[in-house]
Formats: structure tokens, sequence, C-alpha cells
């Protein structure tokens, strides 16, 4: 038994965190993390049940038992798969992170990716795809060779495919890409990791440096906290004179980015203007805007129109 698979290998203990979800589905979140310890009883080593009682424990609020059971998912599984890391900087244990665990995020948008349209689009009003095609359209510009970065289950690509001659999409999540090739509007589509440098990250495995006059970012950048593996690889990627068209959360006033609740990453206008004018980029647009819905409220986001100037 892996000790981070969903299920725990024994059927009681299985029986029993169903029964748990249910409680915590219906508002007792205390009954449910004291029906996933005796679950845990019976399999020690589950990961995805410590990460199951941590969330039951801080639904009831009890914070300071939450962290232990977090801590305990962590040692079970290292590559934080459930993203324990992310809970514990929030819950005041340990640093923010710098970037999520790449196995994290690829896990979720591989879980995510069959309801990923019906729920972002028809229940969170996401609008993103159309404002970055409407920033990309204001520059009059017909490109050679688009990037899409972090193209999810393809939403930018149709938005754009009338300003392109060649569409490249890239994601950390296979399940997102199969996705995204039922569209057929993409050219080139492939895994790559944009938390690591240039040169590893997949980006350059079929394709030239510099070969970019439109590079895309829709809703991406949120997953990745410090953005400097980002710019340094669009900096690659670009030709002199293309545009990077982009977005994010906006993190308000300040200098930097810090981790939201949702466990993604705002970040401050202050934060993107140093690394664009870090990275030979400059800016032609800014658009600040609501970009979805959480939880019932408008998530504040800021669209970037940026050019490559060397």
């Amino acid at each position: 038994m892996q000790p981070s698979q969903l299920s725990s290998g024994d059927v009681i203990a299985d029986r029993r965190a169903d029964y748990a979800k249910m409680l915590d589905e219906g508002g007792e979140a205390e009954a449910a993390a004291e029906l996933m310890e005796q679950a845990l009883e019976l399999a020690p080593a589950w990961a995805a049940g410590w990460y199951r009682l941590a969330t039951y424990r801080e639904k009831a609020g009890r914070a300071d038992t939450a962290v232990e059971a977090y801590r305990r998912t962590l040692e079970l599984d290292p590559d934080d798969i459930f993203g324990a890391g992310l809970k514990l900087a929030l819950l005041g244990d340990a640093e923010m992170p710098a970037q999520p665990s790449s196995h994290y995020v690829e896990r979720l948008f591989d879980d995510y990716a069959d309801r990923f349209e019906t729920s972002l689009v028809e229940k969170l009003d996401y609008s993103v795809p159309q404002k970055i095609a409407a920033l990309v359209a204001s520059t009059g510009r017909h490109y050679q060779r688009a990037v899409d970065l972090g193209c999810g289950t393809g939403l930018l690509g149709p938005q754009i495919r009338a300003h392109v001659t060649e569409l490249e999409g890239f994601d950390l999540s296979q399940n997102m890409l199969a996705k995204a090739a039922e569209k057929r509007v993409y050219d080139h589509l492939a895994q790559a990791d944009l938390s690591l440098p240039a040169n590893t990250s997949g980006l350059f495995t079929d394709g030239p440096r510099h070969r970019a006059d439109l590079v895309t970012a829709a809703d991406v950048l949120m997953y990745l906290g410090n953005l400097e593996s980002v710019f340094a690889i669009v900096e690659t990627l670009a030709a002199p004179g293309a545009d990077f068209v982009f977005s994010v959360e906006d993190a308000g006033d300040g200098e930097g980015f810090y981790l939201a609740p949702s466990l993604r990453y705002a970040h401050s206008e202050i934060y993107v203007k140093g690394l664009a004018a870090a990275h030979g980029l400059e800016i032609r647009d800014i658009v600040k805007t609501t970009i979805r819905k959480d939880g019932g409220k408008p998530v504040s986001g800021i669209l970037f129109l940026t050019c490559k100037t060397i």
C-alpha cells in the first residue's frame, strides 16, 4: 500500500472514512474528525486519511490538532500531493513556500480536469480567457507562433486562434492536456513545469528558443507564488518584440505576493512590474477586473499586456 493513495487498503477504515465524509458534508465536522481518527487507528500510514482528518479538525476549530495531522500527512507524503505544506503555512506553523509542490498542482488539476470547465465557467463566472483575448486583439497584430503557458483544458486557445498561425499549449497536468486536445485548436500540446528553470521545464524539448511572438498565461501564475522562473522562461521563449499577456490575482498594496486561503497566490502590481522590467518587458496595458468568484465573492485580478523590448 502506498501511503499517499486515496484508499487506505483497509475495508473497515475506508467505510469509516466514507461515513466521516458524510458527517462533514452534513456540517458535523467534529463528529467527522472523531470517526476519521478511528479509521486511522486501522490505517496509520494513510496520508490521504491524515489530510482528511486535518481538514475536519480545522473546520471544527481545532487548529492545533489540525496542524498535527497536516504534519503527519507531510511526513507520510514528502512529495506533498495534498498541499499540506500550504495548509501549515496558512495556519502559521511554517513559512509561506515560494512555490507549491509541483506534485500537488499536477494532482489537483489531473483530478479537476473532467469538471474543470463546468465548475469554473458555469459556476464561478470565470472570464479570464475572454479578457486576455481582448488584450491580444487590441494589439492589432497577427502572430506567427503563440505559446499558451498553463493552457489547461484549452479555454484560451479558441479565443485567440484567429490571431495566430501556429498555437502551442503547455500544462503540468496530462489530464488537462487531453481535454485541450479534444478541442483540436492547438497545433502542439505537451507537458511542462513552469516552476523549473527554462532548460528543464519541458518547453524547449520540441522547439527552439526565442520562437514565440506571443506568449500567454491565463489564470496560471496564481499557482506558482514566486514568478521568477516563469519570467525567465518567457525571456528565453519570446523573440524580440514578442507580446506576453497574462493574469494574476490582485494582492493589492505591497511589493510581493501572498498565499490566500484558497491555496492560490496573489501578486501585487509592484511585484509584477519589477519582474517585467528585470526581464526586458515593457508594460503596454494594465487592466484591473474581477476574474472569477470564490465562495460567492468576486476575486480581483490584474491583466498585463507586455512587450519584449530586448
